[in-house]
């Protein structure tokens, strides 16, 4: 399942789709692809230290992304609202959908033929599947390969669920400051961060900025990874599993942060929020991400004479599926470097997303 994740089309994808930044902005802002790889090694990290499967933790982290959007949130949210009427847009829908129909490679079948514990962690991953909210498409995949939707994911999805956590709440910081949206001294009152800060002046005065923020981004991860491997050990030894279903019916998340990282965590993402995030340069990124997914939507589905070729054979090929969906599914495959490309081709005036 590694290998075929890592050779598939929407793996190569990734390396062109925002993670915050728009990857032209700077070559050293992360991508989904760098993300990806970053949660892998953690997710690794931990599966090796709870001694459970570390190529299904990997695969995990590999493909938990697959069905981003370009320009990250801003294309999603974008393309939901658009198509809210025939379902909305969920990307972890749409990664289960590359990977078991989208993805047109073998000889022998759709997808990727990933194995049922793969299916299960990718749409599971961050909890139970349940409610009037969730998908219906993975609800119709349910119906002929019941990935058991009420019950936890394994460990191993459980591990690439925090480490996905863990990777993006560090590196969004260095991201951030890479882009002085804040400052070094605005960390001082962050968790973990301020702390590390103080150590670092102590033990290392003067040091450059460069270095001081690298430490502040590494010491951040071990102390998280490091809690989370203690307190899963914690859980396991209350939960005494004997077997995979022990830890799906056990009524919660085993490999989860503590409840005093969970509130420094939790204060980190607030910062991030009100500094990166909301931040007015990714604000105008934001909104000119959304026009570009906007215009394309409307005229591909206006005007079949505008849509790419690949499109155009999957609209003939596909006469079951809504062609509403089916440009839906086209546009959210695209890395950003095209969006934008087929914006310029089809209109005048393409925002400036810098």
């Amino acid at each position: 399942d590694r290998d075929r994740i890592i050779h598939s089309t929407a793996f190569r994808r990734l390396k062109h789709k925002t993670q915050v930044f728009v990857h032209h902005v700077g070559d050293h802002y992360r991508t989904r692809l760098t993300h990806s790889i970053e949660v892998s090694q953690i997710a690794r990290s931990l599966a090796r230290a709870l001694q459970v499967d570390e190529d299904l933790a990997e695969s995990l982290a590999l493909s938990h992304d697959f069905g981003h959007t370009p320009f990250g949130h801003a294309g999603e949210d974008a393309l939901d609202a658009l198509i809210k009427d025939i379902g909305g847009f969920d990307h972890n829908a749409q990664s289960l959908k590359i990977v078991t129909e989208l993805e047109q490679q073998y000889a022998q079948f759709d997808g990727l033929n990933l194995s049922w514990e793969t299916l299960e962690g990718l749409v599971k991953h961050n909890g139970p599947v349940i409610g009037d909210d969730t998908p219906q498409s993975i609800l119709r995949f349910n119906d002929q390969f019941d990935l058991h939707l009420a019950s936890h994911a394994s460990l191993e999805a459980q591990c690439a669920a925090v480490a996905d956590d863990i990777a993006y709440n560090a590196h969004d910081l260095d991201d951030g400051l890479r882009a002085r949206l804040f400052t070094l001294d605005d960390l001082k009152d962050v968790p973990i961060a301020g702390q590390t800060l103080e150590d670092v002046a102590i033990k290392y005065p003067g040091l450059e900025a460069r270095r001081v923020r690298h430490e502040v981004i590494r010491r951040q991860i071990t102390a998280m990874v490091e809690d989370v491997i203690l307190n899963a050990r914690t859980n396991l030894q209350n939960v005494k599993p004997n077997h995979v279903d022990d830890v799906r019916e056990c009524g919660g998340t085993i490999v989860c942060f503590s409840p005093f990282m969970q509130r420094m965590e939790q204060d980190i993402k607030s910062f991030l929020y009100e500094k990166m995030y909301r931040a007015p340069e990714v604000m105008r990124m934001r909104e000119g991400a959304e026009k570009v997914i906007q215009d394309l939507f409307r005229r591909y589905t206006d005007d079949r004479d505008s849509c790419p070729e690949a499109l155009v054979s999957r609209l003939e090929k596909d006469e079951a599926s809504s062609e509403r969906r089916i440009v839906a599914d086209f546009i959210a495959s695209m890395t950003d470097d095209y969006a934008v490309k087929e914006h310029v081709r089809l209109f005048d005036d393409t925002p400036e997303l810098r």
